[in-house]
């Protein structure tokens, strides 16, 4: 997973200033607060006993309704064993902790999402699955984070099928669509069709997979796709390949290595670990070429040495401290905000294709000057430019309009948008609300706002 980090803290100082971070005040990132009054005997008597009972019973009589009397909703499960922590491997549940706590940091600041962090100390996939599916009445989608392949794949694809709401792996499909909107703007600026690039993907896990998948989807041809692993490169030849391996081995050709395989190539994708990409294999490779090394904290070429060797390269890594930052974060917020006010029963190609086209076009319009002044770069598209920035708020407008736009479309809403400017309005006053009223200041101006932009089940028509 690519996390989002601050510029102040990428330092020698890092570990120091990270633990003493997360220790000050409250530990942790994150905290559950009540939403009604509760200031009076009345207020309690709504809250909990006995009024309670009044929507337990509406539940129990409709099951939709918990989409109108409890926060279900707008409520996300983050769910990992820590079976592939960052860069640490498999570090278990306890260690995933913090990260987890981070995400749900992320989808309440970008998006407005509530989200519960849910570390499981299980690694059996069927076992995990089944926890998952118990706990899944709870929420509104479940988002599962850092688990192992080739176990993830098949988790996923379980949970996706037995349950009724939302399921994505956002290493996989995160990950993915961000790299595809930035693959999309960089051969833009390289001067290349898209559909005729010509790629080698370094490494062949959750991520790497994701990414080819979706870059088949958005009209790259798979006989296009080189993946090497470990091993070298994955062609029909090698044996003992995982399904998702099978999918894009290439014929064998002979070439073996990394090196090999990027020689006149037009992209590189890196998906793996730091330090593997040479100056030499950057020398090797076509014209304007494109170099995305997202291993981290570490690329798999350090963005000022890639830059020396190929100025002609579009450059590009996972760290903040450097141009064109391709970060989930930029992407998977927004998935899930339209997929859960539209009641959609699932994320699909349909929707995360939007997404990649939303996200896309957004890094051509021009930047407000509040984001200019927070990153005090060029933030004009082309070379330097190729994404928007993280927290840039004008994604929540663009890319969960786009998504849920697609899932109506694609058929599987379960609620439409009834009016277009109220869900842009609604989607402004969580904006304002996270911009303006942080760190929980309940004054009666973010009451009202709460009142504005919560919209109720009577606003949104059903299919």
């Amino acid at each position: 997973m690519f996390y989002f980090t601050k510029v102040l803290i990428m330092s020698d100082r890092l570990d120091e200033k990270a633990l003493e971070y997360h220790e000050s005040g409250k530990p942790g990132k994150t905290e559950v607060i009540p939403t009604k009054p509760f200031n009076s005997p009345e207020a309690l008597s709504l809250a909990y006993s006995p009024g309670v009972a009044a929507p337990a019973a509406a539940i129990s009589k409709d099951r939709w309704q918990a989409y109108r009397y409890t926060n279900k909703g707008n409520l996300v499960a983050i769910v990992s064993n820590g079976s592939a922590l960052l860069g640490m491997g498999n570090a278990g549940a306890l260690s995933a902790k913090p990260v987890m706590e981070g995400k749900s940091m992320l989808f309440k600041i970008y998006s407005d999402i509530d989200a519960f962090d849910i570390e499981l100390a299980e690694e059996d996939p069927d076992k995990f699955i089944s926890t998952v599916q118990g706990i899944a009445p709870t929420f509104g989608a479940i988002s599962l984070e850092d688990i192992k392949a080739p176990e993830c794949f098949y988790i996923e694809e379980r949970l996706r099928k037995l349950l009724d709401i939302p399921v994505m792996h956002d290493d996989q499909h995160g990950t993915a669509v961000i790299i595809a909107a930035a693959l999309t703007n960089a051969a833009e600026v390289a001067g290349k069709e898209l559909k005729s690039l010509e790629i080698v993907i370094n490494g062949a896990g959750a991520a790497a997979i994701a990414t080819a998948r979706m870059l088949t989807s958005i009209g790259i041809k798979r006989e296009n796709i080189t993946m090497v692993d470990s091993k070298g490169v994955i062609n029909i030849a090698r044996n003992g390949l995982s399904p998702q391996k099978e999918l894009f081995a290439i014929k064998d050709t002979g070439i073996n290595t990394l090196a090999q395989a990027v020689d006149g190539k037009d992209a590189f994708i890196g998906l793996s670990v730091g330090n593997l990409f040479t100056k030499d294999m950057a020398l090797s490779m076509s014209r304007n070429p494109i170099i995305f090394a997202l291993a981290n904290p570490t690329p798999e070429i350090d963005y000022n040495l890639a830059k020396e060797v190929r100025p002609d390269a579009i450059v590009a890594t996972g760290r903040t401290d450097t141009p064109n930052q391709i970060n989930n974060a930029i992407a998977f917020p927004y998935l899930f905000r339209g997929a859960l006010d539209t009641l959609a029963t699932d994320i699909n190609t349909a929707m995360q294709q939007a997404a990649v086209k939303a996200i896309a076009s957004l890094a051509h319009e021009p930047v407000p000057d509040e984001i200019k002044k927070s990153y005090g770069t060029d933030l004009n598209f082309g070379p330097q430019y190729i994404v928007p920035k993280i927290g840039d708020c004008r994604l929540l407008f663009s890319v969960a309009k786009a998504v849920a736009t697609a899932a109506m479309e694609s058929g599987i809403a379960r609620r439409k948008i009834a009016s277009w400017s109220e869900y842009e309005e609604a989607l402004l006053c969580r904006v304002e609300q996270e911009t303006h009223f942080r760190h929980h200041q309940h004054s009666n101006s973010k009451k009202q706002l709460h009142k504005k932009y919560n919209t109720g089940m009577n606003k949104l028509n059903p299919l």
